[in-house]
């Protein structure tokens, strides 16, 4: 297991398989949208009602590019589904600003979901991700996990493999899955998000079944662009392999 951060989880039994530093104190990234869609979609928002990039969602910490332009208008289910499969850090962005009473409010929410699902040492402190002061550990990470696949829309948005929209003057703008696991008919894949920022390293959280065992896997601070997808395949076959049962720390 090549993260430096590392908690396999089997929700059959409640217990972990495996841990690596599972209570280390790091940044998430872009881990963070999935708390980000869980509190819009607790505000039963109309999911319909079309929302708009402003100047206000650009990146003012990182720089990062984005194929949004301000004025780019979808739905707010559009905006979560660019979020979530693709990591659209404006589309995030635009939903906090348009959460009820504005982003500061979105991030209040986050941090009492987080308080209410028992993650004690998870600070959250923008929609994004963007920010490495959003921190979380591996074992609070399994928390929120288990809790985003109680929703319908977190599950199909954030396993769509591509998705096309319509951008400013008609330009089409095609998506893909940040997590390519997706694309694999091998894995049955109930929640994905990854994450990356240079302090946080290559994340990655799931979802999924490996022989029909419900497991949620957390990795944290990966080098290089592939080691978090390789770690997760090696998840894969160990449990296919071995169904392991005790939990065990490597």
């Amino acid at each position: 297991m090549l993260s430096s951060i590392a908690l396999i989880y089997d929700e059959n039994s409640q217990r972990p398989l495996y841990t690596k530093n599972p209570d280390a104190v790091a940044p998430i990234a872009s881990i963070t949208k999935l708390m980000t869609a869980m509190v819009v979609l607790d505000a039963k928002p109309d999911m319909d009602e079309e929302i708009s990039v402003d100047v206000a969602d650009l990146d003012s910490l990182k720089g990062t590019h984005s194929r949004l332009s301000i004025g780019t208008t979808f739905t707010r289910s559009e905006m979560l589904k660019l979020a979530l499969m693709s990591s659209e850090n404006r589309a995030a962005a635009a939903l906090a600003r348009n959460y009820p009473g504005g982003t500061r409010a979105a991030v209040a929410a986050m941090n009492a979901k987080a308080r209410q699902l028992g993650m004690t040492e998870t600070i959250f402190r923008d929609p994004t991700g963007l920010t490495s002061e959003n921190v979380s550990t591996a074992r609070d990470l399994v928390k929120m996990v288990g809790a985003a696949r109680n929703y319908a829309l977190i599950h199909q948005y954030t396993t769509t493999a591509t998705h096309s929209v319509e951008g400013m003057r008609g330009r089409e703008l095609r998506y893909n899955n940040t997590n390519p696991l997706v694309k694999n008919a091998s894995w049955d894949i109930g929640v994905s998000k990854t994450g990356f920022i240079n302090e946080a390293g290559r994340c990655l959280v799931m979802q999924a079944k490996i022989l029909e065992r419900p497991v949620i896997i957390v990795l944290l601070d990966s080098v290089g662009k592939r080691t978090r997808i390789g770690d997760a395949n090696r998840v894969k076959q160990w449990i296919e392999a071995a169904n392991p049962m005790e939990s065990r720390r490597f």
